[in-house]
């Protein structure tokens, strides 16, 4: 897929294809790793009041549920996993977005970047968890999602699934 750029050291990324504005509610859409084998799939849940979407692998094993916040001043949405739960706020920075990640056992994280273009980061304790970008894509309305070894992939496929819900919603 020509994602895996020049690295220096450590193991390499795990790497995804996602597809722009992932799901529509009602839609399901699967989530392909380097190979292009489906490995999630992210379900989008129709008739519901808020924004739910549920994470599953392959086998269709609920690994995350994503949820709008019912009353938020700002945008703001609930992922729930196994291990526990995160919040994601959007914070204004000027002219640019920036997300906060809340975990509620572990260091949060940070997103950074141009959201609507897909083109950001995410960070935790100052050092890069994931890169999404489009530019690894000739494919119309695909980007991908690089994943750091050591890193929760369901949590952070949650966090990108929230994002394009939040900023292309």
């Amino acid at each position: 897929m020509g994602l895996l750029r020049n690295r220096q050291s450590g193991p390499p990324p795990t790497i995804f294809k996602m597809r722009e504005k992932l799901i529509s509610i009602g839609d399901d859409s699967w989530i392909e790793d380097a190979d292009g084998n489906r490995v999630f799939k992210a379900d989008g849940k129709a008739l519901r009041v808020r924004d739910t979407f549920i994470l599953k692998d392959a086998s269709g094993n609920e690994v995350a549920k994503i949820q709008e916040k019912a009353i938020a001043i700002r945008d703001k949405m609930k992922i729930d996993l196994p291990g526990g739960s995160a919040t994601i706020m959007k914070r204004a920075i000027g002219i640019r977005d920036r997300f906060k990640i809340d975990l509620d056992n572990g260091p949060d994280l940070s997103a950074m970047g141009n959201f609507v273009d897909h083109e950001y980061t995410i960070e935790q304790d100052g050092n890069k968890v994931a890169e999404i970008s489009k530019k690894w894509f000739r494919v119309r309305d695909t980007y991908g999602v690089e994943i750091e070894q050591g890193a929760n992939i369901p949590l952070i496929l949650a966090i990108t699934v929230a994002i394009d819900a939040m900023v292309h919603g």
